[in-house]
Formats: structure tokens, C-alpha cells, sequence
């Protein structure tokens, strides 16, 4: 069975897994641990730990040093082959081995030549356990060769016409960059018409006057030696011609109608089309009877070239390049054939077994051909290896039955084909180990409440011991629906309590014997401000205090600072720090700021911040003067390179004693017209000693300052020029960014024409790898802000330096910084993506993180795209939209918030750089579980009866599962408004109409609607209604035969018609009254509002809602208002208010009734409440019987 330590979090399994299981998973990698005391005994047999690349290119200048690094126990010795023969270091005085490693130093600077030791070497790692071996390390020293001196003709040629300049540069080891630049070291631009060609040769679709130049120049650049390689310059001259011809395009490269192209799997496949015409074509690329991948396939060269990333064997096809422009289109067919050197699909893993136990070393490797499988023993082909019992091989897997010490070994694994090889390594290692626990006995563990607890139990064995861990003295082991077990034997508490506390016994157990360990676990009360400090505005002078409380574990010792804007308090003793609270005294501008509150103990800390904002005290009048008038008489004396005297005579202080003057300068060479603050003196001192920079031609002038301000400037001085010098100072904020995958660029803040210290301003731009011993490349560049470095490998750091020089000299030397040549955009997708579904509305999500390596670029987060399943009818309607959340930094995993319950929802995940987003990962589908439904849409109640009312309602819009049923509580009010009985009633979740019967003739009921699901019920809506009453005295149809019911006696003043006839009456009045008013006022010049707004009558103004209720009469009884909101239409539903604008404002309502008599004894208001029997549901304006009222 397999041993192992584990890093991985799993759920831990009590059985055994069986042999046929074992060999169909993937063994994961397995190491002994070689603790010096607890571990000392075992062995364990070699392993490559470091290697040299299998395509070794090293520097010619420098010493070729192989790795070679293993560990094992006893430690391992090395010995090496060349060219498949021993190689006898002893014997060459440059090679050496380095001490406690296989590594070789072969020291060609003293002397010796790196082509005398091109070759290829094998390292071997040997114990008496067994021998491992390294890959086949072929060492070539790098080449950078001269051009060959050629005789380059001017070419002359009409505007129009294309043309081609060869590059041909020499062949290097490894192959050159190529660019093309200019004498200054300056790129070429390029466009859709002009472009280099993966050849390196400069392709010109047609060529324009404009594109003369003598100084065409291919440049070579071979990184692995630093060195740039430069061809002869072209010249070309282009002749205006007096009418260019248009043409069709042609193909320029590649030639003809079709070509192959083969390429590697895992490789970047660049195909390229560069197309000549009048005017310019324009490329587009397709790919034959497929599609091209979208996250993998990128456009180069302005379309020209088309590169397709990670290719693999699905990429194989007919890829065609269209180039077209407004004469015609032509295409071309490049056949792809993707071939793949062998890749791993189970490498060889290490096998740590117990004697008599079975086991199986797999090798599963793919490619294109089929890759060939070969096994070794300690680096000897295995059919002429000593033989095993135990061993019996089976093409790609060795199966190992009944193990016993001496099949320990080292077996290697070859996978080759025609395009390369893998070797993996794996030993087979036969222990018999009795469980030992490594992590300390009583170790103390101490968590904060309510956050995760992680107890170790390290742990060692053969064969694998199982863990169990127990609480306390007595109980049974912990099971997972509390606690989580790793595969490491660590015990997780996920939230920590109080009741946690206690001690935890970690046991493990094989065939061979158990070991336990004691832990013990704390639990502590988190720290709390409970008194935060308050924003504060004070005025100078003044004293103020912050106070800041902290509550915290008894038995943890907190510590209090006190920051400003995130620094330390400043050394004045104006700063008083108590227990609770921080004092500032004599308040000055400095002190304003944030002032931040930081409690500290050994397991957490918590901060809290306020701002202190400082304010001018109340000023008092002063007595009214003046500024000083200006200096004058300006004269300069003692005159040195950078050093002069200046003098002045003052203006009159204008009864203010003068306190200071202040000196300003102008460049009269460099910014002419701009002045800029020199220094200041004292208001009794009239000359100062002035310094003075290089190369500025100089002019003062002075100005006087006192109480109350400051004067108007004086006159300039005569001009005093200084000599140039070399700069004293570089350029500012230096940086190095790439805008391309394939370049660096520098940056910086020019000096300015003042800084620059003397004329002809240039710098010195310096670069080199950071990872490398690769020496300063430097360029000169004009007094310019940028330099591009191109050719440059993706997202590499560089080391960078910019100096300024002028016509006398260098600057200083400047500072390093680091800078990072261009991102590109992710290559892998983040694997292993699961979520986890919390709850209706919540779901967290973990991810394994890329290799950083596949970032290429500065790693921002991730970033999680998730949408809800559409049905077909909705997809018709809109776009799915989805919902985006970043992750910033290296998180694995978080959490979606404000999901939809008893939905389907889908999501991927994306690694995020400077560049942009990655490929997305597979998407993975989950379901959040049903929640609580919303309340229903709508709820109304229709048809009122002496005895009953049917409700009507619409379902909710927010289910949130599937509704099982419908809950409907109501209880009558009475006369003064007291609640009755609660009646609770359940309804299928299919009706949506219910009718109530048997209730009490008018009586006010008030209904509380909710719906439910499986998760619980949902919000409620609530209504209110009346049963009508039977004004005809007419026996209730449910009233049978035989049984007598009196009539009752009904109030003519409450009814309808009643009501309706007495407002008309009193509008008539209203109207007579008015007719009389304006006859009697005959021959006035305004209107009646006019004057019923000059003397306003207090009897009819509405009346005030303060209180939030309306006055309403009730009955001759009781007089008691109604509260608000207690009445409402019978057939009222829970929907936006209706119109202002009713009939119901001109008379239909009522707020006031006519008692039995006739008289009137409603009431006015603004306002009224509506009546349930009429149904309106518009607010009412004032009752015409009211204004009647009024008048009288």
C-alpha cells in the first residue's frame, strides 16, 4: 500500500483501497522525511532534485556549470557520462565537482575553450538503495556570427511598385531577434502597407516618396550573449511617379497557391501572408471546415500574421490567408500538421511500500507518432537488469506482488518518439515503520472565537496509519459533519466556540503498531472598540481628545498605539497618550489629519479611525494700514560662477513694520517670462548671498512683506549669465513597462531647460535582464522622455538606469530601478473549479491556482462570470445576462452573494493581468436550493355580501420554489377598532380565488395573505373589507323555513342615496349663494379668491396632518378617530394610488353625515377617509356641504 505524508485536504476513509483501484488512480508523489532525531533510521533511495535543461546553450565567456542536485539517504554519490562514455573529472584539471551535489563547474575563463566540451552528459545519483539518473543534457555554447561583408546597391524605384529589403542575418545559436531601425537607433514605423516578415526581410506593399532614406538598417540581436549584430544600411529612393497604376494584389510571401507548415504541439503556430497591391490589401484569415479557437488565436503584424497558442492536434487543418483590396482578392492554403513530442499523461510516481505488500509503478505518455515505452532498473535497461520476483512488467506499468526489502529500486521510465524523449524517475522504497507522531506532544493551541482552529498531528508509517482524533478522556471519535480531517492528520474546527476548549488526542495506527498525541486548545473572546473616536473640528489653539475604549479577552494583554495618517505621533510633548484616550494641546494646522486608534494582542487586532480638522480662531479687527510700497534700486554684486550678491533699497512699510522680503528669479534663456521663488530674508536685511546653477542667464526682483501682505514686485536687475556644467542630477521617476509581450519601455521626467546645467541636453538609457549575469546594454537617445527596448521576452524583469550627460559632461551616477518587460494575456484557465452551495442565496466557489509562470504578467485576481439558465422563451426576449466578481490577488476561492433561490445557475473562472483575462475555465453548473417566496403580487377582495367575501390574488412574483399552499388569517374589527379572533385558514397553492361565508353582516374584517414553500412562508399581505348590510330588513338566504328574523332598523343618515341627495342639495345652495355674492359685489375689479384669500376665514382652513390622522365622524356614539390607515375600500387591492383627479372631490364621498333630524354634523377636513362601501380609492378634495357650512 502506498505511504504518505499529505498535503492535500481530504476527507479521511477508514477501509483499505483495493489492489485494482490502486493501480487504476494516479500514485501521488511521495517523499521520506528526513527528520534528523525522529526519522534518522530510515533510508530512502535517490531522487533528482535539479537538473540542467535537456537543450543546454550556455555563454562562451562564462563558465559551464551542469546542474545536477538529489536527495536520499544515505546520501547519494554522482558520477557523469559524455557522449555515452564515463567521464573521468579527475582527470580534466578544469572540471570540478561541486561538494555535496553532482553538479559540474568547468572553469573555461582561465582557460579552455566551450566548444572542447560540447556534448552530451547523463548525471547518475547512487545509493544502496538504488540510482537515479538525469535527463540527456546536451550543452552547446551560444553563437552570435558577424554578417558577411557585402557590396549593397542604392535601389531606385517608381512610387507605387513593392518592394522587399532582405535581411538574411547570420545563423546564430540561438536564432537572432530581428528588427529594423535607423541610424539614431530609432524603429522603423510600421503599418499595413510596410512590415517585417517572420524572415526578418521588410516587406513594402507599395512604396510612397516619403519612404526614401539612405539608412535602412537590419539589426540582429542575440540575447544569450548580449550582443547586437548590424547590416550594411540600404538606401532607397522612391521617384514620384506622375500617375501610379492601381493592381490587384499578389502574394509577396508565401509563394503560390498553397503550402504546408508543421508544427509541435504545445508550440505558438505562427502562419504569416504578406500580400503587395495598389491600393494596400488588407489580410483576413479562416480556417477550412472548422473555426479558429477564440481564446487561443491572435492577430500579429496588422493581420499578417495569424498565431494560434498551446496548438494541439485538433488545430490540424487548411488555413486560409484572403488578401483583398478594392481590384481583387486573392487567397492562399497553408496545410497544418501538428506532430507532438511525448507529453505525460501518468508519469512514474515514488512507491513507498511494506514488506509483503502489492504495489505498481504506471507510465502513460501520448504523442504524435505514438510515443515508444521503455523501462530501466538503476539506470540499466531492465531486460538486462538483475532479475526480481517481485517485478513483472506489463507494458507501460510494473506490477510488484509481495515486496521484500531487496526490490528496492530506482526504475526509470522512457517515452520517446521521433521528435523527443521524457524520462521520469520513480523508486520503489520497502519499509515496515510502526506510526509515529512528529508534531510536538502538549502543544498549546489558541484561537480567537468564532474563527477556524487548525490542531497538527504530523504523522510517519509503513504501512499508512489511519487518524482518529478523540476530546477529552472519554468519547468517540470526531466524525466529519462538525469537524473537517485532512489528509495530513490536521483537525479542523471550522468556527471555534467556547465549548471548543479543551484537549484533543490525535492516534495512529497500523498493522504495526499506534501512537497518540495530546494537544490542547484555548478559545479566546475576539477585541472590540466599544468607544471609536469621533471626527473632531477644532479651532488653532484650542485642546482636543479622542477617546478609544477596548474590550478584550481577560487574559491577553493588549497593547494601544495611536497613529496619524497611518505614521507614528509626532515627538511633542503637545501629544498626551492615556489608557483611554489621546490629547492634543495647542492645536496648530499640522495637526489636522486621521488620527487612528490600533489595539493589538498576540492573536488579533482591530483599528478604528477619526479626523481632526483644524480651523482659524474668530479673527479681531486690526487697524486699517497697507502693504509696503516695492523695493527698489536693485543692484548685483560680487559676481562668481555660481554665487552672486544682490541689494535693494525698501519701499515705505506703510506704518507695518516690514517682516520679511522675498526673492524671485527669471531664465531669460529657458523660460522666459516665468519668475520662480529664490529665497527670503529678514525685513532688516537688505542684501543676500544668492547660489546660482549653471547655464541660466538670471534676473531678480524683490518684494516686501508685513502684516498685511505683500507689496507688488520690483523692478528686474540687469542679467547675469552663468557658465554651463555637467548635470547634477538625473531623471525622475524612471520606469519600465512593456506595451507589447515583446518590448520594454523606459520612461522618465525630462530635466527641464534649467536643470540641464549647459547645452546639447541627451541621456544614457541602460538596461539588463535582473535574472542574469548579462552585462548593461547602452544607448544615447536625444532629449526625448522614451526609449522602446525591442525583442525583449515576455513579462522578464530588467534592471534599468537613465543618466543624463550634456555637451560638458556626465551626471552623477543614477539609481536602479526594476521594471518588467510587456504582459500578455494568460495562457491557462484555472482548473479544478467546484462550488460549494451555502445556502438559497449564497454559494462559495474554489479554484486551483495557475502557475504563475502562465500569468505573464502582473497577477491581478480572478475573476468569477456566473448567469441563471434561461428558458427558450426568455433567450428570445434578451441576452443572458452575467454577472461578473473579482477576486484580487492569489485568493482561491469566494463567495457569491445575492443569488436567486431554486435557480440554475452557471459559471467559469478567469485569471486576471495587467494585459487582461485568460481563457475562461470549463463551466460548471449548481442549483441553489428552494427559499421563501415573496408575498403575492396582489390581493383583493370582490362580491361582499350580508355574509360573506370572495378574495382574489394574484401569486407571488418571486416563488422561489413551488408553492405548496396559501395561508389565510383574519379577524373582525370592531366599532372601536379592537381585534377579534384570529381565524387561520389553509388553501391549495393551485386557486387563486377564495370565498369566505358565514361571516357577520356589516362587520369590518381585516385579512393577513401570505404563500409557502418547502424552505418556510413568506412575506404577507395584508387587506381589509366590510359586509354589506341588508337595508331592506329581508331575511339572509341561508335562513331556512320556519325561523323568523326581525328587520333591522337602519340609520337613513348612513345611506348612499341619502348622502348623495343632500350634497347636491347643499351644492345648489352653494352656488345660490355665490350667484347673490357676486350681484351684490356688481362692478368689482377681482375675483372672490382674492378676497377670500386677503380675509381668510380660520372656520375653513383644512386641517393639519401632523399627527398623520384624519378627523372622521363614525356614529351618534362614538366619536373616536379612526387610525390611520384602518379603512379602506372592500374592493381595495394593495396597487398604486389611483388618480387625484375623482368625482369622488366634488361630492360623491362623504366625510360628514345629516343626523336623522337633517342637521349637519360633519366636519371639514383636507383631507378624508374613504367610505369601504363606495370604493374610491382617490384622495378627496374639500366637501362643497363643508364650504356651505362655513358660510353660514
Amino acid at each position: 500500500m502506498q505511504l504518505e505524508i499529505m498535503p492535500k485536504k481530504k476527507r479521511l476513509s477508514a477501509g483499505r483501497v483495493p489492489l485494482i483501484l490502486f493501480l487504476c488512480q494516479m500514485i501521488s508523489a511521495l517523499d521520506v522525511p528526513l527528520d534528523s532525531k525522529l526519522l534518522e533510521d530510515l533510508v530512502q533511495p535517490p531522487t533528482i532534485t535539479q537538473q540542467s535543461p535537456k537543450d543546454y546553450i550556455v555563454d562562451p565567456r562564462e563558465n559551464i556549470v551542469i546542474q545536477c542536485e538529489a536527495q536520499g539517504k544515505p546520501p547519494p554519490s554522482f558520477s557523469w557520462t559524455q557522449n555515452g562514455t564515463h567521464f573521468d573529472i579527475d582527470k580534466d584539471p578544469l572540471v570540478t565537482m561541486k561538494a555535496g551535489s553532482g553538479t559540474l563547474i568547468i572553469n573555461i575563463m582561465s582557460e579552455g575553450k566551450a566548444e572542447t566540451y560540447e556534448g552530451v552528459y547523463q548525471c547518475t545519483a547512487r545509493n544502496e538503495r538504488g540510482a537515479a539518473i538525469s535527463n540527456n543534457i546536451v550543452v552547446r555554447p551560444s553563437r552570435s556570427p558577424l554578417w558577411t561583408k557585402e557590396k549593397l546597391e542604392p535601389i531606385t524605384l517608381r512610387s507605387g511598385q513593392s518592394l522587399v529589403l532582405p535581411c538574411r542575418p547570420p545563423i546564430g545559436l540561438p536564432p537572432a531577434i530581428i528588427f529594423w531601425m535607423d541610424n539614431s537607433f530609432q524603429r522603423l514605423p510600421q503599418s499595413e502597407r510596410v512590415s517585417q516578415g517572420l524572415n526578418g526581410d521588410l516587406y513594402f506593399s507599395n512604396v510612397l516618396p516619403e519612404d526614401s532614406r539612405e539608412d535602412y538598417i537590419c539589426y540582429a540581436r542575440f540575447n544569450h550573449t548580449q550582443t547586437i549584430q548590424q547590416k550594411q544600411p540600404i538606401s532607397v529612393k522612391v521617384i514620384l511617379a506622375k500617375s501610379s497604376r492601381e493592381r490587384p494584389p499578389t502574394f509577396l510571401t508565401p509563394q503560390g497557391n498553397a503550402s504546408n507548415k508543421e508544427e509541435l504541439r504545445g508550440n505558438v503556430l505562427s502562419l504569416e501572408c504578406i500580400a503587395e497591391g495598389l491600393p494596400t490589401p488588407i489580410i483576413y484569415w479562416i480556417k477550412e471546415d472548422g473555426t479558429l479557437p477564440i481564446n487561443r488565436t491572435f492577430y500579429r503584424n496588422f493581420q499578417k500574421t495569424l498565431q494560434i497558442t498551446q496548438v494541439s492536434e485538433a488545430d490540424s487543418g487548411k488555413y486560409q490567408c484572403i488578401a483583398k483590396n478594392a481590384l481583387g482578392v486573392i487567397h492562399h492554403t497553408i496545410s497544418v500538421t501538428v506532430k507532438a513530442a511525448p507529453y505525460w499523461i501518468m508519469a512514474p510516481q515514488n512507491l513507498v511500500l511494506s514488506p509483503g505488500e502489492d504495489g505498481a509503478l504506471i507510465c502513460r505518455a501520448n504523442g504524435n507518432p505514438k510515443p515508444r515505452i521503455s523501462w530501466l532498473s538503476n539506470g540499466v535497461p531492465i531486460e538486462i537488469a538483475p532479475d526480481d520476483p517481485s517485478r513483472k512488467i506489463n507494458g507501460d506499468t510494473i506490477i510488484f506482488s509481495s515486496v521484500q526489502e531487496r526490490s528496492s529500486a530506482v526504475y526509470q521510465c522512457n517515452a520517446s518518439n521521433e521528435y523527443g524523449y521524457l524520462l521520469g524517475n520513480a523508486f520503489v522504497n520497502v519499509l515496515a515503520e510502526p506510526p509515529r507522531i512528529l508534531t510536538s506532544e502538549n502543544t498549546l493551541y489558541q484561537v480567537i472565537a468564532n474563527r477556524p482552529a487548525l490542531l497538527d498531528c504530523a504523522f510517519f508509517g509503513s504501512p499508512l496509519p489511519t487518524i482518529e482524533w478523540f476530546k477529552g478522556t472519554k468519547g468517540s471519535a470526531l466524525r466529519e459533519d462538525t469537524y473537517v480531517l485532512h489528509e495530513n492528520g490536521t483537525l479542523e474546527i471550522p468556527v471555534a466556540q467556547k465549548d471548543s476548549t479543551g484537549t484533543y488526542t490525535c492516534v495512529a495506527r497500523n498493522k504495526l503498531g499506534m501512537a497518540k498525541n495530546e494537544v490542547h486548545l484555548e478559545i479566546k473572546d475576539p477585541t472590540r472598540i466599544i468607544k471609536q473616536p469621533e471626527y473632531a473640528v477644532v479651532q488653532r489653539g484650542s485642546t482636543v481628545s479622542f477617546e478609544c475604549k477596548v474590550k478584550h479577552d481577560h487574559t491577553l494583554i493588549p497593547t494601544v498605539i495611536w497613529l496619524k495618517d497611518n505614521g507614528e505621533l509626532p515627538s511633542d510633548g503637545r501629544f498626551t497618550v492615556d489608557k483611554d484616550q489621546l490629547v492634543v494641546a495647542d492645536v496648530s494646522d499640522n495637526d489636522g489629519g486621521t488620527y487612528t486608534c490600533l489595539a493589538n494582542t498576540t492573536l488579533d487586532n482591530v483599528s478604528a479611525s477619526a479626523v481632526l480638522s483644524v480651523v482659524a480662531p474668530t479673527p479681531t479687527p486690526a487697524p486699517i494700514y497697507d502693504v509696503p510700497n516695492p523695493p527698489f534700486d536693485l543692484e548685483l554684486t560680487d559676481q562668481l560662477d555660481k554665487s552672486v550678491q544682490l541689494s535693494w533699497t525698501p519701499g515705505d512699510d506703510n506704518n507695518s513694520p516690514i517682516t520679511k522680503f522675498i526673492i524671485e528669479y527669471e531664465d531669460a534663456m529657458h523660460e522666459a517670462g516665468l519668475w520662480h521663488h529664490q529665497t527670503e530674508v529678514p525685513g532688516t536685511q537688505t542684501t543676500a548671498q544668492l547660489k546660482l546653477s549653471p547655464y541660466v542667464n538670471y534676473s531678480f526682483r524683490v518684494m516686501a512683506e508685513n502684516s498685511l501682505g505683500r507689496s507688488l514686485p520690483s523692478e528686474a536687475s540687469e542679467q547675469y549669465l552663468t557658465k554651463a556644467a555637467e548635470p547634477d542630477k538625473n531623471p525622475m521617476t524612471v520606469e519600465g513597462l512593456g506595451s507589447e509581450p515583446d518590448n520594454l519601455v523606459i520612461t522618465w521626467q525630462p530635466l527641464n531647460g534649467f536643470e540641464s546645467n549647459g547645452p546639447g541636453l541627451q541621456y544614457k538609457v541602460s538596461w539588463r535582464q535582473k535574472d542574469g549575469d548579462d552585462e548593461w546594454t547602452s544607448v544615447v537617445v536625444a532629449n526625448v522622455s522614451k526609449y522602446i527596448v525591442s525583442g525583449t521576452p515576455t513579462f522578464v524583469p530588467y534592471l534599468i538606469k537613465v543618466q543624463a550627460l550634456n555637451d560638458v559632461g556626465f551626471a552623477p551616477e543614477p539609481a536602479v530601478i526594476m521594471g518588467h518587460s510587456g504582459e500578455d494575456l494568460p495562457m491557462v484557465a484555472p482548473g479544478n473549479v467546484h462550488v460549494t452551495v451555502v445556502n438559497s442565496t449564497l454559494a462559495e466557489v474554489h479554484w486551483d491556482p495557475v502557475p504563475l509562470k502562465s500569468v505573464r504578467g502582473h497577477l491581478q485576481g480572478y475573476r468569477i462570470y456566473y448567469w441563471t439558465d434561461q428558458n427558450s422563451s426568455k433567450r428570445n426576449r434578451r441576452h443572458i445576462e452575467k454577472k461578473i466578481l473579482t477576486f484580487q490577488g492569489s485568493k482561491t476561492h469566494g463567495m457569491l452573494p445575492g443569488l436567486e433561490p431554486f435557480s440554475h445557475y452557471t459559471l467559469n473562472v478567469r485569471v486576471v493581468n495587467g494585459k487582461g483575462e485568460g481563457p475562461a475555465s470549463p463551466d460548471r453548473v449548481f442549483h441553489t436550493p428552494e427559499g421563501v417566496p415573496s408575498a403575492p403580487s396582489s390581493l383583493k377582495i370582490v362580491n361582499p355580501t350580508l355574509d360573506s367575501l370572495t378574495l382574489e390574488w394574484d401569486p407571488p412574483s418571486h416563488p422561489n420554489g413551488i408553492l405548496t399552499e396559501y395561508t389565510l388569517k383574519y379577524q373582525p374589527i370592531n366599532s372601536t377598532h379592537e381585534l377579534g379572533p384570529l381565524v387561520d385558514l389553509k388553501i391549495p397553492a393551485n386557486k387563486t380565488r377564495w370565498t369566505l361565508k358565514n361571516l357577520n353582516f356589516s362587520t369590518r374584517y381585516k385579512f393577513y395573505f401570505y404563500a409557502q414553500t418547502s424552505a418556510g412562508s413568506g412575506s404577507q399581505i395584508t387587506e381589509e373589507a366590510v359586509t354589506t348590510v341588508d337595508e331592506a330588513g329581508i331575511l339572509p338566504p341561508d335562513v331556512g323555513a320556519g325561523k323568523a328574523m326581525a328587520s333591522r332598523q337602519v340609520d337613513i343618515a348612513t345611506q348612499g342615496w341619502f348622502i348623495g341627495l343632500m350634497c347636491a342639495v347643499a351644492l345648489l345652495i352653494l352656488i345660490l349663494l355665490i350667484v347673490c355674492f357676486i350681484r351684490r359685489n356688481k362692478g368689482g375689479k377681482y375675483p372672490v379668491k382674492e378676497k377670500e384669500d386677503a380675509h381668510p376665514d380660520p372656520e375653513i382652513q383644512p386641517m393639519k396632518e401632523d399627527d398623520g390622522t384624519f378627523g372622521e365622524y363614525s356614529d351618534a356614539e362614538d366619536h373616536k378617530p379612526l387610525k390611520k390607515g384602518s379603512r379602506t375600500p372592500s374592493d381595495r387591492t394593495v396597487k398604486k394610488e389611483d388618480s387625484d383627479d375623482s368625482l369622488v372631490d366634488y361630492g360623491e364621498g362623504v366625510n360628514g353625515q345629516f343626523n336623522e333630524d337633517g342637521s349637519f354634523i360633519g366636519q371639514y377636513s383636507g383631507k378624508k377617509e374613504k367610505e369601504p362601501a363606495e370604493g374610491n380609492e382617490s384622495s378627496e378634495a374639500p366637501s362643497p356641504v363643508n364650504a356651505m357650512n362655513s358660510f353660514v
